[in-house]
């Protein structure tokens, strides 16, 4: 088993960074970094869409396993 050293934030980032900029280039880089990030939902709002869009009988037969006889 191979372990590995956790780095420190700092350096993690300017690793990324450097890895990032000589693999992109520069410009595909910032475009990159500069890319917006989707909204995120707030966790209820999260939860009630997947209760709603849930077959709640199949969801029942996976969860306690009615397949047994």
């Amino acid at each position: 088993m191979t372990l590995t050293k956790e780095i420190s934030d700092k350096e993690l980032m300017a690793k990324g960074a450097e890895i990032l900029f000589k693999e992109l280039g520069s410009v595909d880089a910032i475009r990159f970094l500069s890319m917006p990030r989707p909204a995120r939902k707030e966790s209820v709002e999260r939860h009630r869409e997947w209760q709603r869009s849930l077959d709640k009988k199949s969801f029942y037969d996976q969860t306690f396993n009615n397949d047994r006889a």
